[in-house]
């Protein structure tokens, strides 16, 4: 049994020290500055062409898949939310394992490792894939609330890479800057403000643009009617000493994680042969064995989770 760690209010930047940027598509120290002061960062236009167009078709069909097979919710692969009129699929987890190579190709690319590295320093491991969506017409509100409560020793963060648009008035995702270095109480914050915290912010956002948020920063957004169709794919990245030293897993679950990174890279250079290609450099201890059959590597599941911070105690485990 995972206990809820003790959070303190920090204010210093976690561990590990920015990589530097060493290529393009590494964050710059005034970025990541910018992500350790506010808990969030936009990058526009930064998953474009081909590689946003096959995600797109994979979301849609991952959609229709998790709605074929509702008995899967029991596995963990979807997830479903009651509304008045039924059930409802709103989120697909291990995208992975799912029938589409877009996410690996996403994971592989150089653009996603390069921020991940960025954050996080070479012994970046990828702990969750999955994405979160809003059908067309159903407009709930996702309440204020913190992914992951952790003892901020080291970053962790979701990229959020958003396959349709997300517009103020629309359901855009409000975020709380600065909320990020302890933990809060979502419902207390919605009881006295609402959806105005102070502070807070709406983050607009086209199809191809990624958010990086850190898991504890505060955000949700409030129920809309009549919206859009909007996907969001995340991909949540820790570093390696900070699983190690706060959980919830440990070294076996960890090597199992990294695997999943050489068989993206190649599932990226298949689809992208010309495409940039990115350096790994995860400490030579951490470096895992191939088992030489990729299809073993791609679901790994989490059994415990890091608790998050919800208003209803029903949620709490949560991530986004």
């Amino acid at each position: 049994m995972t206990s809820t760690p003790t959070v303190r209010i920090v204010d210093h930047p976690p561990r590990p020290e920015p990589v530097p940027p060493r290529t393009p598509h590494h964050l710059t120290e005034e970025q990541v500055r910018f992500f350790d002061e506010h808990g969030y960062l936009v990058l526009r236009r930064w998953i474009t062409g081909p590689l946003l167009e096959r995600l797109s078709d994979a979301g849609h069909a991952w959609i229709e898949e998790g709605r074929r097979h509702p008995e899967r919710a029991a596995t963990g692969d979807y997830n479903f939310a009651r509304r008045a009129h039924g059930d409802v699929l709103f989120r697909v987890n291990y995208l992975h394992d799912k029938g589409q190579s877009a996410s690996l190709e996403l994971l592989g690319d150089a653009r996603v490792l390069a921020v991940a590295e960025s954050l996080c320093g070479p012994d970046f491991v990828p702990t969750y894939e999955s994405m979160v969506f809003k059908d067309e017409g159903d407009g709930e509100k996702i309440p204020w609330h913190q992914d992951a409560v952790h003892p901020r020793r080291t970053r962790v963060f979701n990229l959020d890479l958003y396959l349709d648009r997300s517009s103020i008035g629309a359901g855009a995702l409000r975020v709380v800057p600065g909320t990020q270095k302890g933990r809060l109480d979502p419902c207390e914050i919605a009881e006295k403000y609402g959806w105005d915290a102070p502070g807070v912010i709406q983050v607009e956002m086209e199809p191809g643009d990624v958010l990086l948020h850190d898991v504890m920063v505060l955000h949700g957004s409030e129920p809309t009617a009549g919206n859009a169709l909007r996907r969001t794919v995340y991909l949540e990245f820790r570093a390696a000493e900070g699983i190690l030293e706060d959980g919830p897993w440990d070294e076996a679950w960890i090597e199992k994680r990294l695997r999943l990174v050489p068989v993206a890279m190649r599932a990226h250079e298949r689809a992208f042969p010309h495409g940039d290609r990115f350096e790994w450099n995860v400490s030579p201890h951490l470096r895992p064995a191939p088992l030489g059959d990729d299809e073993t590597e791609l679901k790994v599941a989490h059994v415990v989770h890091t608790p998050g911070s919800w208003c209803s105690a029903g949620d709490a485990g949560k991530t986004s």
